[in-house]
């Protein structure tokens, strides 16, 4: 499948698209985790993350539930025990050049509100399977697989028979600590292993990384221990007491404690340092025992990296620099256009299938046809083409000489392929839309795998295959006709391919999902801009289905309290006001929603999960802050449960005053709001870390 650019996605175009990358990286998180058969490479997955936390960034509030930057890996397989770890054992954030490498930091300085530069240290990115080493008293007590990053596979009995796995510390040493590190296998060891496989008549591994985690997760421990595998040790987990104050003297305690660390890690004074570290490594690359895919930075200073925290899976201190991405030049044998399900037409180039670093390539995004135009790419061209980025793979360019004669521009059709409807494009916009609506079966489609998909409905066998054959045979044209299908179960069971069992599953499934909480509900809706992080905002504030739809309608009203109201909601602001405002305006969706009530049950949001006094509290900061920045401090009521607000009204618990506060100070002084001074805020917090 390829993908628009991200540049010109629209905000029904971005959930759409997170919610296919949810389910392709949620796919290659379960073979690469559980099954130790990848079906791409780390760069092409890497580059998919890059694309889902590009568009999180440029649509923040379309953050789903399931989202994969908020999710580690898969959940354990089913061959072992499963064990929790002490400490989230989470991933890292990718840089793919200087640019992002620097911004990433200059982030971090901005939500520490600090201007010099980091310490850092580097140590090479080892490619291999994460492993979590318990020691209590200095023993090993147990090895943990990533897992999810919550829970992995206990592989304890496994990790005794590797000889690069301490089985005691070195004293001295904490009562209780987590050591993380990475298994992997040598090339050298790797390619004997695959001769020995071979001459035995089996089928070898693809690769060092699943060779290392096909022998660490074998259910014989003896098979384990028949196979040469290496660990570099590389960072904490959870530990009864401090051992260090930076990385870099961390590292040596390992080294004390008996662990292999990376001999190519350094720690660099700042971050200008960098760049040419990671030349060097580069260069060094192919003559390394072992493979790596780029090197990982982290701020050396554990008390920084305490107070940067985390955001979703990854740390705020740390980022994996990437190696570049490989190229190849091939035939751009056709153009297609495909219709998504807000009727954009996208262009996709059909290539005369190339080798790109291990993958098989055969199509790619061209984005719009305004991309096409400045590229020049005509049908017949010899194209470069990458895998790396937002976006994979895509066309950089068209090769000149290699243009055959006779070759004619390229222009995307005024006619919907899939309806035949006009296709628009509307001023100061990049891209053209089919205006069918819902008479249009790409639209239609899409809408309504959507609704069913797995932060909305998420209703067990109700497919985009399954969904597709029941509108043909005009089954379901609607959402609320999803729920009236019991009615038609015979009719079903009697279907090729169904049968009783499958009709009745299905039947059960919807019926199921006839109580979903609202935040699900508001997000099945598939309103435009509005995403499951938004639609969330909406139930925490809200709370009841009624209270919601009384207040839409109100809010339908330009300048109306309401539509203020709505607007200044933390995460809200005015565009997404108005996108909701404008749903409530058509009858059709009024109608649509009065349909579908009349089948479902929707029911309230709780959201206070957290036990601190904080919980479910709403907080406004105003002023300035000079203990910690606001995005710092917002970050951290969120995580004792409150709710961060811009406005102060008569449902606001506290106001936290900086320096210089004012209309909101007085505003809450006005309302008898409980005004805190940052010293009395940070006291809060803290006593109730």
């Amino acid at each position: 499948m390829s993908e628009p650019d991200i540049d010109t996605l629209t905000e029904d175009e971005a959930k759409a698209e997170l919610a296919r990358l949810a389910r392709v990286i949620a796919h290659h998180d379960r073979l690469y985790n559980q099954e130790d058969a990848p079906e791409i490479t780390d760069a092409e997955y890497d580059a998919l993350r890059a694309r889902n936390a590009a568009i999180e960034a440029r649509f923040p509030a379309l953050r789903r539930a399931d989202s994969p930057s908020l999710r580690v890996g898969a959940p354990a397989a089913q061959g072992f025990a499963k064990r929790a770890h002490g400490a989230p054992m989470l991933s890292l954030a990718n840089a793919f050049s200087a640019e992002e490498f620097s911004r990433f930091f200059d982030t971090a300085r901005r939500f520490l509100g600090r201007d010099a530069p980091f310490s850092l240290v580097a140590e090479p990115k080892i490619d291999g399977l994460s492993l979590s080493l318990t020691y209590e008293a200095g023993a090993l007590v147990a090895a943990t697989t990533r897992g999810d990053g919550a829970v992995g596979e206990d592989v304890t009995d496994n990790a005794r028979v590797i000889d690069a796995v301490p089985q005691s510390l070195r004293p001295p040493f904490p009562a209780r600590i987590e050591i993380r590190g990475e298994i992997f296998m040598a090339k050298a060891d790797f390619l004997a292993l695959n001769d020995a496989e071979t001459a035995a008549g089996r089928r070898g591994f693809a690769n060092p990384r699943n060779a290392a985690a096909g022998s660490l997760r074998q259910l014989d421990p003896r098979v384990t221990a028949g196979r040469r595998l290496g660990l570099f040790a590389y960072a904490l987990g959870d530990v009864s007491q401090p051992v260090a104050d930076s990385h870099w003297q961390y590292l040596q305690r390992l080294r004390d404690w008996g662990f292999s660390v990376n001999p190519y890690s350094e720690r660099l004074t700042d971050e200008a340092e960098a760049a040419a570290f990671q030349a060097g490594i580069a260069e060094r690359r192919g003559g390394l025992a072992y493979d790596i895919d780029g090197v990982v930075y982290k701020i050396d200073d554990l008390a920084l990296q305490r107070r940067l925290g985390f955001a979703g899976r990854e740390p705020r201190w740390a980022i994996a620099w990437k190696f570049p991405a490989e190229q190849a030049m091939t035939v751009l044998r056709q153009i297609d256009v495909q219709v998504g399900r807000t009727g954009a037409l996208t262009p996709v180039a059909i290539l005369a299938p190339v080798n790109v670093g291990g993958v098989l390539v055969t199509r790619a995004t061209l984005h719009n046809e305004d991309e096409i135009a400045r590229l020049d790419l005509r049908e017949g061209d010899t194209v470069r083409i990458e895998r790396a980025g937002d976006v994979i793979p895509r066309v950089l360019g068209m090769i000149p000489d290699l243009r055959p004669p006779g070759t004619a521009p390229f222009h995307l059709p005024d006619h919907c392929p899939a309806c035949g409807s006009a296709a628009m494009r509307p001023p100061n916009e990049v891209v053209r839309r089919c205006t069918g609506g819902l008479i249009c079966p790409a639209q239609r489609q899409e809408r309504l795998v959507h609704f069913v998909s797995r932060g909305a409905f998420d209703i067990d066998g109700l497919g985009e295959r399954s969904l597709a054959e029941l509108q043909a045979c005009g089954l379901i044209k609607s959402p609320a006709d999803i729920f009236r299908l019991h009615a038609h179960e015979a009719d079903i069971a009697a279907r090729e391919g169904w049968g009783t069992v499958s009709a009745r599953n299905l039947v059960h499934g919807i019926e199921a999902r006839r109580t979903l909480p609202l935040a699900r509900f508001i997000y099945a809706l598939g309103i435009r801009r509005v995403g499951a992080n938004t639609a969330k905002l909406l139930a925490r504030h809200y709370r009841t289905i009624d209270a919601w739809r009384a207040a839409m309608r109100e809010a339908t009203i330009i300048g109306s309290d309401a539509r203020l109201a709505l607007g200044n909601i933390l995460g809200i602001g005015p565009a997404i006001a108005t996108e909701l405002a404008d749903f409530f305006i058509e009858p059709r969706n009024i109608a649509l929603l009065d349909d579908l009530l009349r089948e479902v049950r929707v029911s309230p949001d709780d959201f206070v999960a957290s036990a601190s006094r904080l919980a479910g509290k709403t907080l406004v900061f105003t002023g300035t802050l000079t203990h910690m920045t606001r995005p710092e401090a917002k970050a951290r009521a969120e995580a004792l449960g409150a709710r961060v607000t811009e406005s102060v009204t008569g449902k606001t618990d506290f106001v936290v005053v900086g320096a210089d506060a004012g209309s909101k100070a007085r505003r809450a002084a006005e309302l008898g709001v409980a005004i805190l001074s940052e010293e009395a805020w940070l006291d809060l917090a803290r006593n109730e870390a």
